[in-house]
């Protein structure tokens, strides 16, 4: 397994699940979410805090390979990287189920940053991603 810069343990909860009894594929984009905004809490930042600075960072793409089916029950850690691409920031997430360590799905996730209403290159998390680089 490749290294990753933060994980986060999870358990699928049965609401999570369609009829076939496995984790509806909308549930793995969730998942990708709340470990990016976990990531971003572990660098002392959050979301809500950004936006009253006027700072907002916007999913522009989301590309995502489903693998193995999570069911409910199922323990799965979250995994992401991240790096910047141009003006983009971009998360390299994984999901991966415990304590058999199968990959449930992979994805790529594009985020944008807008300060003030305008299109950064991303500059107000270059700090957070060296930062974080150096632990």
């Amino acid at each position: 397994m490749k290294k990753y810069v933060f994980k986060l343990e999870m358990k699928v909860r049965d609401y999570e699940c369609d009829l076939q009894g496995v984790v509806n594929n909308a549930n793995y984009q969730h998942y990708m979410e709340h470990t990016r905004h976990e990531y971003l809490e572990s660098l002392g930042e959050n979301f809500g805090v950004m936006h009253e600075k006027g700072v907002d960072a916007f999913v522009s793409r989301v590309e995502i390979h489903y693998r193995t089916s999570l069911h409910s029950g199922d323990r799965f850690s979250s995994y992401v990287n991240i790096r910047k691409n141009g003006p983009k920031l971009v998360f390299e997430q994984e999901i991966y189920r415990e304590p058999d360590n199968v990959l449930a799905a992979k994805g790529t996730v594009d985020v944008v940053v807008v300060e003030d209403g305008k299109l950064t290159r991303g500059e107000y998390f270059d700090h957070l991603i060296e930062s974080d680089e150096e632990k």
